[in-house]
């Protein structure tokens, strides 16, 4: 009967830290410059480097970042700073020219 019980409050623990880790994920879109699936690669990437990011995803249709990051880690600005280092301008965070140059030629996005 103890084992049942020490069993039971183990499974309810750890429901309680799932549901407060759930609690803090933030859900960020963020416009990025790109064209390909290089680009989307790319992005993705730089977002995913960023420490607290858990997952991005870029659609190459309509420009957008989604990104779920932990927001006692990092900030949706934070993830734009890595995504210009990278060579892609966002809406609020552009790339330097020699970020941008250093691109694949059919990475080049009008800016």
């Amino acid at each position: 009967m103890k084992k049942l019980i020490a069993i039971l409050s183990l499974i309810l623990l750890t429901g309680t830290a799932v549901s407060a880790q759930e609690k803090e994920q933030a859900k960020q879109i963020i416009e990025v410059k790109g064209v390909c699936e290089m680009c989307k690669k790319r992005i993705e990437k730089a977002a995913l480097d960023v420490k607290g990011v858990r997952s991005a995803d870029w659609s190459i249709a309509d420009q957008q970042l989604t990104v779920y990051l932990n927001p006692k880690k990092t900030t949706g600005k934070e993830v734009q700073e890595a995504i210009a280092k990278a060579g892609h301008d966002t809406k609020t965070v552009k790339a330097t020219d020699e970020a941008y140059n250093n691109l694949h030629g059919c990475c080049k996005y009008e800016r």
